[in-house]
């Protein structure tokens, strides 16, 4: 089976030779951990709070899910580790916005840190494409 890199401005790709943001298998795409950084420059960290900054990770996670020809309904599983559990509540108020009907099956872990001190979410998935591919 092939992969098929799929790339959207709203989630600018990392260095060559580091990762990719999406890789679709079939009808699977594999969405790497986001993280609030901005899409202008990757070294500034975007959001004061969990709310924004999943707000702006789940943005960049349906850039790439639409690039694939997909649909937020599409993602089955995400998986979101966290430095500050206590916070949840706002990481699901951000994620009501995105998602409706059955929301995807989720893991919450709360991690130590992340890349940044400012980075206060990570949040990766995986999405069953429905679609035609992009």
């Amino acid at each position: 089976m092939s992969f098929r890199r799929v790339t959207s401005p709203l989630a600018p790709e990392p260095a060559a030779g580091m990762w990719s943001n999406c890789l679709v298998a079939g009808n699977i795409a594999y969405i790497s951990g986001m993280t609030a950084r901005s899409v202008a420059n990757t070294e500034q960290v975007q959001g004061d709070n969990e709310y924004e900054q999943a707000r702006l990770v789940f943005g960049k996670i349906k850039g790439l899910v639409e690039a694939a020809g997909g649909t937020m309904s599409d993602i089955a599983k995400l998986t979101i580790f966290v430095t500050r559990i206590a916070n949840r509540d706002q990481v699901w108020k951000a994620r009501q916005e995105f998602f409706t009907g059955d929301f995807p099956a989720c893991s919450l872990v709360e991690v130590s840190s992340l890349a940044k001190p400012d980075i206060y979410l990570e949040i990766e998935g995986i999405a069953h494409l429905s679609g035609k591919p992009a």
